[in-house]
């Protein structure tokens, strides 16, 4: 049985060698509790992310525990698709980092994911603004749009992005967005049709909505 407050703190104490270990053996057992131990990965990087703030660790630490994240999603990976369930989908969509938030870690963990999904995935790369993401989406022809942040300013660009696309009226397109500042408040807020906290549910909701297109 995973033990996830363990394999949260590892991830939030940067111990790789526990976190490999633990996430290798819930492979071994089938792969059911992959979903849980994302999750339990994502807290430990709540813990990364608040002890940077603090001035416990620094820049070399952040981007340290990016690669244990990225690590830890190709572990589970193969699992977490077969959680997301089957399709063979081939939808065009687009992800990206909006304005003035330069992460993409996250965002490159979705995109792999999605990819592994059967998504053929637009990555704008960071920074993007709103403009640059209506006009690839109209020679695109996409109808799905994934924001991702990570700064709690990626808030208000994510509304930004969000009214844009409904004021150049695109109603048709289904806007998802993801990262630490997002939950059910803020999507209400940024006018987002749905949000998302691990990459799994991503992939789900993507799908659900390709499915229906």
């Amino acid at each position: 049985m995973l033990d996830t407050g363990k394999l949260a703190e590892a991830m939030g104490d940067l111990d790789e060698d526990t976190l490999v270990e633990m996430l290798h053996a819930v492979i071994r057992e089938g792969g059911a509790e992959a979903p849980a131990a994302m999750e339990a990965c994502q807290r430990g990087m709540d813990k990364v992310g608040a002890l940077f703030e603090e001035g416990e660790y620094f820049v070399g630490d952040l981007i340290y525990a990016g690669e244990l994240m990225t690590e830890a999603a190709d572990i589970l990976k193969e699992a977490l698709i077969a959680d997301a369930g089957d399709g063979n989908t081939k939808t065009k969509m687009i992800l990206c980092t909006v304005k003035d938030d330069l992460h993409d870690i996250g965002k490159n963990i979705v995109k792999a994911m999605l990819e592994a999904g059967g998504f053929e995935v637009i990555d704008l790369g960071i920074d993007v603004p709103a403009e640059k993401i209506i006009s690839t989406a109209r020679e695109e022809n996409i109808k799905i749009v994934a924001l991702s942040g990570v700064l709690t300013l990626a808030v208000d660009s994510m509304k930004n992005t969000v009214d844009a696309i409904k004021a150049a009226g695109m109603d048709d397109v289904k806007v998802i967005i993801g990262g630490a500042p997002v939950n059910a408040d803020v999507c209400a807020h940024v006018g987002a049709d749905e949000w998302a906290y691990s990459p799994q549910k991503t992939v789900q909701t993507c799908r659900a909505w390709a499915a229906g297109m």
